[in-house]
């Protein structure tokens, strides 16, 4: 069983009755933290924080757990909403938060269109990560069985193609500023919330606008690194935001303002 930390003080105690609960059904299940970052879709980082009381999950992140650990679902859930409505960040010590004070979303501006994103379904996930991680070992196993034509170094080079992810999509920044805001042309998103190991298009249009606040994030590939976060601190302390390395309304609004 799991060696848990003290769960922050200033919780609601339905929050801290969350949090039990699945490090509760973590340690029945005997999953390791990477086994629910596999299994789930979600960094073991964030699992690391969901489990410590610092974070609280998506509700599909919750789903998702009670699908692998094969506990009840609606009781699961239950105790999750009584938790969101709970939630207060701000109550966590300083050292203990990781996420803004939510704000109420507000609409994209009516000249800036976007296609909404569907989540993709949990069993989805896990079926497309078991789908690639048998790919990659397959490969491997047909480059052991070659025969060795060169050295052991031009062996492990060959394994490390095989097994390369395929290079990032192409982001562009190309700024526009519609109704006073600023938008790079990858995502309208004004809430979203991001962090390391996520990617995609609000990953790009964080980078487009970090980079023209003068906060280099190392490029714009789309994937939320060191670089990024490093850069998105420098922001946040630019702003007198709440320092935390990830990004929320807050962070947005004084990217695109």
């Amino acid at each position: 069983m799991a060696r848990w930390k003290a769960i922050p003080a200033g919780l609601d105690q339905a929050v801290v009755e969350f949090v039990a609960e699945i490090r509760r059904l973590k340690d029945a299940s005997g999953l390791s933290l990477r086994d629910l970052a596999t299994g789930t879709g979600y960094s073991s980082s964030s699992w690391e924080r969901y489990l410590g009381g610092r974070l609280l999950p998506p509700r599909e992140a919750v789903e998702s757990m009670a699908e692998l650990v094969a506990a009840d679902a609606d009781r699961l859930l239950a105790r999750y909403e009584r938790a969101r409505d709970a939630w207060r960040p701000d109550q966590l010590p300083a050292t203990g938060r990781d996420v803004e004070p939510e704000a109420a979303t507000a609409p994209a501006p009516e000249d800036v269109q976007a296609a909404p994103r569907a989540p993709v379904p949990a069993v989805l996930r896990r079926l497309l990560t078991i789908g690639l991680s048998a790919a990659a070992g397959a490969a491997i196993a047909v480059l052991a069985m070659q025969p060795d034509h060169g050295s052991s170094a031009a062996g492990t080079a060959r394994a490390a193609a095989a097994t390369q992810v395929p290079s990032a999509t192409p982001y562009t920044c190309h700024y526009v500023r519609r109704a006073g805001l600023w938008y790079a042309g990858n995502s309208v998103t004004r809430t979203g919330h991001l962090q390391v190991d996520m990617w995609g298009p609000e990953v790009a249009e964080l980078q487009c606008l970090l980079q023209r606040a003068g906060d280099s994030p190392g490029g714009v590939d789309g994937n939320f690194g060191p670089l990024t976060e490093s850069a998105v601190i420098s922001a946040q302390k630019a702003f007198h935001l709440n320092i935390d390395g990830q990004v929320g309304p807050q962070t947005w609004a004084a990217l695109r303002g």
